[in-house]
């Protein structure tokens, strides 16, 4: 639950955050960055070839159907004016 505070150092506790008057120095922010990264599951290359493979389908499939509704809505047009 969110609680507003008078002070963003109690929030900022009770997120695990610092205070947000403090910055944080670059080196820190990278290695934080290196740590994120190391708790990612990559895919493998079977699932990223199924991945890209489904995104492509599915892109060529909405390409068809706009092309398709943008082609009757030009001959509805044209037939309503001429």
């Amino acid at each position: 639950m969110a609680t507003e505070t008078s002070s963003g150092e109690a929030a900022a506790k009770d997120e695990g955050r610092k205070p947000a008057g403090k910055r944080t120095s670059p080196a820190l922010f990278v290695r934080q960055i290196i740590a994120e990264l190391r708790k990612v599951i990559w895919p493998t290359r079977k699932e990223l070839i199924t991945y890209t493979t489904v995104c492509l389908v599915f892109v060529l499939v909405m390409i068809g159907i706009v092309a398709g509704l943008d082609w009757l809505l030009t001959k509805g047009i044209f037939w309503v004016f001429g």
